[in-house]
């Protein structure tokens, strides 16, 4: 069941690199998160572990419900169904992502870790940050922006529950409120990027240097 669950999140990361608009990049955003919900939750039960429960019921609140519904309601008020942006294809990001997959497995496999099952978590939390940094960088709309920071957010919890039981409660906590807060911020940007310069390209900021 966790390799399945594993996979899942490894597929869900690679059909948000194929997306070419907003709504499909937010949708397997939120297939992401709840596999990610579900991954943590089991590693809470079966470690006994309250405050990974507890972390696990934040991410299918915040990342499963709430920053989805914020994101999408923000893209619906500024009419956002364009492409993305894509300054690499479909898919050569796909083949990307491949490639950036293949370097965390080959990676994980120097960690000296306790069974299969960490190093292959390791390999899908290791290849979420890296493919999540991907997709800030090979697109222009700034809604990517936002949604490979969660991404990798969402790859970095993943490896902290998988591999060494979580990080700190208070910790989690503090980086949680710090994420929420920030999609909020970025998502207010992103309205009032689009309201002033009728379009959310954040190649075209570059225009603004005096």
């Amino acid at each position: 069941m966790p390799i399945i669950i594993l996979f899942a999140i490894l597929v869900s990361t690679y059909l948000m690199v194929m997306a070419k608009r907003v709504p499909s990049l937010l949708s397997n955003f939120r297939y992401q998160s709840f596999f990610i919900f579900l991954m943590i939750l089991m590693n809470g039960f079966s470690g006994k572990d309250i405050e990974l429960c507890f972390v696990a019921f934040l991410i299918l609140a915040l990342k499963v419900i709430v920053i989805p519904y914020f994101l999408y309601r923000t893209a619906k008020r500024i009419n956002v169904d364009e492409n993305l942006g894509l300054i690499i294809n479909p898919q050569l990001s796909l083949v990307a992502a491949l490639v950036i997959t293949y370097f965390s497995w080959t990676f994980s496999r120097n960690l000296t870790l306790n069974n299969g099952y960490s190093w292959m978590a390791a390999t899908v939390s290791l290849a979420a940050v890296f493919i999540g940094g991907f997709l800030m960088i090979s697109r222009l709309k700034a809604f990517t922006q936002v949604t490979g920071l969660l991404v990798m957010e969402n790859g970095i919890f993943l490896l902290a529950s998988s591999i060494s039981g979580g990080m700190p409660f208070f910790v989690e906590i503090a980086v949680f409120f710090d994420v929420f807060v920030s999609v909020i911020v970025m998502g207010l940007f992103v309205y009032r990027i689009n309201k002033l310069f009728t379009h959310i390209d954040v190649n075209k900021l570059s225009e603004l240097k005096g």
